[in-house]
């Protein structure tokens, strides 16, 4: 048994496929394996074999479809192999039937497809030959006749082909030898012959072993003892009538029916010529099923038959006589079969839900049916109700499939109840049905509708915003989502204006919202459209059109148009004194926007000088005399007139009519000079004159405190100024230093300050460049000065009446005796303008440092010393007076800026070239400079030509002696 388990497996593998109408494929494969293979061995490549694509077999959900419950194999959907998964017995399942073969199906959704596998069961050698008795005994006569047979019980071996039974063999083989005969349906009957005459007398008991041998590898046997013994004589053997009997039954006939009969007959007489019936068969249903009368031979049925188990029995019968001696026949027995096994349905697939736009064919559910009978009774038709949209298709035997066969609609049936009933053709017939329930999932296919086809509703004018008008109601015979409504209002406009600032639409009610109060005098009706649109994918929809009338109120007074009322207008209306009655003064003619009853107007006589002269038409406002007018009545007439519209509440407007009884328009003239105006007009205009007055009065007062504020603060400022004893104080940039180091000054600051005689028209300008006005000296002392600006910045400017005279040529310094840092610095050069105070500003003489072209000789050291003492006598003089606090400088520089942050040049001055020191004290800086000017002046008469004029004096020197003037 172990060797057939390990030898290799034969495959063989047949695969047929056919294309079917249906749109799915139906295929077929077939393998071969041995019997008692392990749990989990691979019988086949399912996939490869049926040319299936591993991701189909995953995401078509493959599984293995079988009728009966038993499973003895598994798919492997990851890998698409076939594998065992229960031990399969050959001869449990197929006992002696050959080929023994299982089938099932392999099922497939999304489409629905199906194979047919068969896998062939092959026999190993794994069952032995086997006696149903271990031993038999004989009871033969010493008279017993050589060549005399005597029947052996066979051996059964549950195998088949080479496996099955093979030989027998009898031992030992002095007295008896073995024989076998070959029946028709292949078994061999088993006969022991004596071959020597027996005596009872030297052997009365013989002990034979009766071995059975397969065909198989390796071999295996089974055996049977069997005893003799050894009788007085008997010499004639019981013969039955027919060695092979035939007979039928009709299947699930009850127990104690009669087969047949047979009949052995035994030419001894007495005792040896009695005669017993026994039935031979071992190991199968026969006993269980069969049994025979002893002593009659009569067969009758013990059991059930069943056709689809069993369609024939063999029964080996055996007549013995009181001898010993035996003779041997066979029953042959057939079932007949009849109608007792209802169809049986088996679903192989369904699907419980299908939409409903499902295609035509498309596979609902596929079914399996099968019918144990035989012939006509196992034919089976299939059908299910009439009028459905679905039909069952035959697919091969015993197969079918249900299938749509027409359009199918959600809106009408929602689920489809399907009876399939399956009959087959026996009499009577038997048929079994299943039930099938098949939901119809929805697709958007409906639009949704509108319980009318337009809309038409009304709404009172002055109404408030927000308030519901009516509601649109759209129903979409779909389900869940595809069947939910919102409302959309459509883009339009109405007058230019967008329909959305006119109304609203609620997009889950349909309400419709006013927005806007409406006005029937402006708008009387206006219509647009709303759409209702599912929530489906891709979304549905549909238009109605709403229409909206706006009904009238009675919100607008009767306007006059005739007469006319100006206020202060002398139009009065004559009437002759000759008029009779009856005579038409006038018509007021009113108008009223509303409509309908709201602009019904009737005239009604308010007031009037003389009611008895005059009455005014309900209905058309005409005014006529109602008697004869006389000498008497007032020139003067006064109607007053009130118009009514019939709405309600109702409105009104009253009109004056002024009417003149006279014959001349002269007298009209002179009695109507007087006329007072009205006094409602009068008073509004009181009311607006007085109005404008004030406001124009207010503007007037408003602009003139403005006004005086500014002067005011103006004057003040001007003042602070006037009064200020704090000096201007030159701004020095700290960025502009003597980096050579050539100079005695650590730092060259220059300024211009310009002031005037009067401090309150003074200005201050800091930070001249020198480009502008300050002369370049030649360093190299080899050529003159030469003027950096031109003198048209001076000579151009509007208040400068003057022009600026040349510089004296005698003043002139040389290299050396330069004041100032040494070098080819430009320093910013002080200069300082008057401006006297009828604005004529003074041009500086020929003294001042402005020169207009090149000096011709540099100045000597004398005068450059000179130069340098008045210029630190002004210095000294003009910071006499600084206090603490902030220096009087112009806006644009920090107020942040003291004079402790100002250098106090009054203390030394440095002469460059000289150990000279100028201070602050005068006494000091008169020493200081008498020393200098002795140490630096070259002799008298070289002086006496290098001094300046007296007569030009410098600015500084200028102020001072006018102070002391004024003191």
């Amino acid at each position: 048994m172990e060797y057939y388990s390990d030898r290799t497996m034969r495959r063989q593998v047949t695969l047929f496929i056919f294309v079917l109408s249906l749109g799915f494929v139906l295929g077929q494969v077939s393998y071969t394996v041995p019997e008692e293979m392990a749990k989990g061995s691979l019988i086949g490549n399912l996939a490869h074999d049926l040319g299936l694509e591993i991701k189909r077999l995953t995401s078509g959900k493959a599984r293995i479809f079988t009728r009966d419950s038993d499973e003895y194999f598994e798919l492997n959907r990851e890998t698409g192999v076939l594998l065992v998964k229960e031990k399969i017995d050959r001869e449990a399942l197929c006992k002696k039937t050959t080929p023994c073969a299982l089938q099932f199906q392999i099922i497939l959704e999304n489409p629905m497809e199906f194979y047919r596998v068969t896998v062939q069961i092959t026999d190993i050698n794994d069952n032995a030959p086997k006696f149903e008795k271990d031993q038999i005994d004989f009871r033969i006569s010493e008279s017993a006749v050589t060549g005399a047979t005597f029947a052996l019980e066979r051996a059964v071996d549950l195998d088949v082909g080479i496996n099955d039974l093979k030989s027998y063999t009898l031992k030992p083989t002095q007295n008896f030898a073995l024989k076998l005969h070959n029946n028709p349906d292949g078994n061999k009957n088993l006969e022991m012959v004596l071959q020597k005459p027996l005596d009872r007398e030297k052997q009365e008991t013989i002990n034979l072993v009766l071995t059975a041998v397969d065909g198989g590898e390796p071999q295996m046997s089974g055996t049977m003892l069997v005893v003799i013994t050894v009788l007085d004589a008997n010499d004639n053997a019981p013969v039955f009538t027919q060695q092979i009997y035939k007979a039928s039954v009709i299947e699930n006939s009850p127990q104690g029916t009669i087969v047949t009969t047979v009949t052995a007959s035994d030419a001894d007489e007495g005792s040896n010529s009695k005669i017993r019936y026994s039935i031979r068969n071992t190991l199968d249903d026969v006993r269980k099923t069969f049994k025979v009368n002893q002593e009659n031979g009569e067969v009758t049925l013990i059991g059930n038959t069943d056709f689809e188990e069993s369609r024939s029995y063999e029964i080996d019968l055996l007549a013995t006589d009181e001898g010993g001696l035996t003779d041997s026949c066979k029953i042959i027995i057939d079932i007949q079969d009849t109608n007792d096994n209802v169809p049986e349905i088996h679903i192989m697939s369904k699907s419980t839900i299908i939409s409903e736009d499902a295609k035509l064919n498309t596979v609902v559910t596929m079914i399996n049916i099968e019918d144990k009978d035989s012939e006509q009774n196992g034919n089976v038709k299939c059908c299910i109700e009439e009028h459905m949209p679905f039909s069952l298709k035959s697919l091969a035997d015993h197969f079918y499939s249900l299938v749509t066969d027409s359009e199918l609609d959600r809106e009408n049936h929602s689920e489809f109840v399907i009876t399939v009933t399956c009959s087959d053709e026996g009499v009577p017939s038997l048929s079994s049905s299943v039930t099938l329930t098949l939901q119809i999932s929805d697709v958007n296919d409906n639009t949704p509708v509108f319980d009318r086809s337009s809309y038409e509703a009304f709404i009172v004018e002055n109404n408030t915003p927000g308030v519901s008008i009516f509601t649109v109601k759209a129903t979409d015979v779909d389900w869940n989502q595809n069947a939910r409504v919102s409302y959309i209002l459509e883009e339009s406009s109405v007058n230019g204006v967008p329909v959305s600032s006119y109304v609203s639409v609620s997009a889950d009610s349909g309400v419709i919202h006013a927005v806007r109060s409406f006005d029937y005098e402006q708008i009387k009706d206006f219509q647009f459209c709303v759409k209702a649109q599912d929530g489906g994918s891709p979304p549905l929809s549909s238009n109605v059109t709403v229409k909206i009338l706006i009904q009238d109120q009675n919100d607008n007074p009767p306007q006059v148009l005739y007469p006319v009322q100006t206020g202060g207008s002398m139009v009065a209306e004559m009437v002759p004194r000759s008029a009779d009655v009856g005579y038409l003064v006038t018509k007021v003619v009113a108008v009223d926007v509303d409509s309908g009853q709201n602009a019904w107007l009737s005239y009604k006589l308010q007031k009037s000088t003389d009611r008895a002269l005059f009455e005014v038409g309900l209905q058309n406002g005409e005014i006529r005399t109602i008697r004869q007018v006389t000498d008497k009545d007032a020139v003067k007439q006064r109607l007053t007139v009130i118009v009514e519209d019939n709405g309600q509440p109702s409105r009104s407007a009253t009109v004056i009519v002024k009417v003149a009884v006279a014959d001349s328009f002269p007298e009209v003239l002179s009695e109507f000079t007087d006329f007072p105006h009205d006094k409602e007009y009068n008073d509004n205009l009181t009311f607006y004159l007085v109005l404008a007055l004030a406001v124009v009065s207010f503007l007037f007062i408003t602009c003139l405190v403005v006004i005086i504020s500014v002067k005011i603060y103006r004057w003040r400022q001007s003042r602070i100024l006037y009064h200020s004893s704090l000096p201007v104080i030159p701004y020095y940039p700290p960025r502009y230093s003597d980096t050579l180091g050539t100079g005695t000054l650590p730092h060259v600051y220059n300024y211009e300050v310009c002031r005037t005689t009067d401090s309150r028209k003074s200005d201050s300008k800091f930070g001249g460049a020198i480009s502008q006005n300050v002369l370049l000296m030649d360093p190299s002392s080899t050529g003159t000065m030469q003027r950096i600006q031109s003198e048209k910045n001076i000579l151009d400017e509007p208040d400068s009446p003057v022009e600026q005279k040349p510089p004296n040529n005698d003043w002139r310094f040389t290299q050396g005796q330069r004041p100032g840092p040494s070098g080819p610095h430009m320093p910013y050069g002080t200069h300082i303008r008057w401006t006297p105070k009828n604005g004529t500003r003074a041009t500086g003489g020929p003294e001042v440092a402005m020169g207009t072209g090149p000096w011709p000789q540099p100045p000597t050291e004398a005068e450059q010393l000179q130069a340098l003492m008045a210029a630190a006598n002004e210095v000294s003089e003009a910071t006499a007076t600084l206090g603490p606090g902030t220096m009087g400088l112009s806006t644009r520089y920090s107020p942040q800026f003291t004079l402790q942050h100002v250098p106090d040049y009054r203390q030394n001055v440095y002469i460059p070239g000289s150990t000279a020191t100028l201070t602050s004290n005068p006494q000091q800086q008169q020493a200081t400079a008498q020393q200098a000017t002795q140490q630096a002046l070259p002799p008298p008469q070289a002086s006496a030509q290098a001094e300046p004029p007296k007569a030009a004096q410098t600015p500084a020197s200028k102020k001072k002696s006018t102070k002391k003037e004024k003191k």
